[in-house]
């Protein structure tokens, strides 16, 4: 069992929803960004996402996107996220995911990607643009490597794509509440909850349920539904103002217990 779905296993025995949260690596550099990714572990993020600096986003709205500028800035690349998974994984219990594109993935060559990956302790992996016709030959590979591929799927996704990706898929599937780019929003999307009801009639993989997700009520609302819920731009929104401050890696974990409800608004 790999330690993505030793950690589903866990939420579905103990009946509570997941909580996914999505930084960019190398926001606002590399030391505070390890100690971010620490932090989140220790405020009990379930699953931890990095994503990939990268110059050119499309899927991300303008919060991620300036982050993934600063992580640039800052010299982050693929190369840098790696070593960041490296020099934290033994101090962090939650799984990593790396949520990138796939031309930072390409330049540093498929195999050469998944060896180092698997070797510095990443558990899955999310390629936002590796069309899913195209995507069994790198499953395979990182499947001998034991590493989980991730796929997002989103209100327009057809049935038979959901099933080819369930098929590919390992650790959990990644639904996104609406169309269009990341970012936080009011409520959430009316598509959300029939998206997920249409992923399970295919498959029984963990669902996490991410795009717009701001406030623990949102959490709570995907739990009637998903496995996981995925917190990203409020979270990124945060260390970007509070990157200057003292009180960065306090309030990254009180953010995270106000969105677990254990904590008031931060």
């Amino acid at each position: 069992m790999s330690r993505l779905e030793g950690c589903f296993a866990g939420l579905r025995r103990e009946r509570r929803t997941g909580l996914i949260t999505y930084v960019t690596a190398g926001d606002p550099d590399f030391a505070r960004s390890a100690a971010i990714v620490r932090t989140l572990d220790r405020a009990g993020a379930d699953v931890i996402e990095l994503g990939v600096p990268f110059s050119d986003p499309v899927a991300d709205g303008p919060v991620i996107e300036r982050a993934s500028e600063r992580a640039r800035a800052s010299g982050g690349t693929l190369d840098t996220t790696l070593e960041l998974v490296r020099v934290v994984r033994d101090e962090i219990r939650a799984p990593v995911v790396l949520f990138t594109y796939a031309n930072p993935v390409l330049r540093m060559g498929e195999q050469e990607f998944v060896t180092r990956a698997a070797a510095v302790g990443v558990d899955g992996v999310l390629v936002l643009d590796l069309p899913l016709e195209e995507a069994a030959g790198f499953c395979d590979s990182l499947a001998r490597v034991g590493l989980d591929m991730i796929f997002l799927l989103s209100p327009t996704t057809t049935d038979a794509r959901i099933e080819r990706a369930a098929a590919l898929g390992r650790g959990f599937l990644y639904a996104i509440s609406r169309l269009g780019v990341t970012g936080a929003r009011d409520t959430l999307a009316e598509s959300a909850g029939p998206l997920v009801q249409r992923i399970r009639n295919c498959t029984t993989l963990p669902i996490a349920l991410g795009f717009g997700i701001s406030k623990p009520d949102h959490v709570r609302q995907v739990g009637q539904w998903a496995d996981a819920a995925v917190v990203g731009s409020g979270l990124v929104q945060l260390v970007a103002d509070a990157a200057a401050t003292p009180d960065l890696m306090e309030r990254v974990a009180s953010y995270v217990r106000w969105m677990k409800g254990s904590e008031a608004p931060c």
